[in-house]
């Protein structure tokens, strides 16, 4: 379960350790229905990255799977991100849904760097906000 004092402790854990690597991103954590809980855009991140950290949050927890993977399903079935008739739905890497002993319980989305290194950054904070 996502906890206030929990989802706030495991942002600025991120946000201190992209701090000492000098990589600011945006980062988005929801709950399992893709509804914002906590949102960061650090100084230096693009602005357009806190839209789309928001949107990998978002499609990650209404689609149960990572974003990456659905792009690459995307790709090879031939349709489009429009197929889900959800315009918030995005393929690019970085959205990883949370799961606790199977269920989903929320996501998390991460932007501003490429989409390996939002796919690391968001790995790490979902280690942080497990129980």
């Amino acid at each position: 379960m996502l906890t206030t004092e929990n989802t706030l402790r495991a942002l600025q854990l991120t946000i201190a350790e992209q701090a000492g690597k000098q990589q600011p991103v945006s980062i988005a954590i929801s709950d399992s229905h893709g509804e914002l809980l906590a949102f960061v855009r650090m100084d230096g991140a693009s602005l357009h990255s806190g839209v789309v950290a928001q949107n990998k949050a978002y499609t990650a927890a209404r689609d149960r799977q990572a974003t990456a993977d659905l792009g690459a399903w995307s790709r090879s079935s031939g349709r489009s991100m429009g197929y889900w008739s959800d315009t918030r739905f995005t393929g690019f890497g970085g959205g990883l849904p949370l799961r606790v002993n199977g269920e989903v319980v929320g996501a998390v989305g991460v932007s501003a760097l490429s989409e390996d290194d939002d796919v690391l950054v968001a790995q790490a904070l979902i280690t942080r906000l497990l129980p």
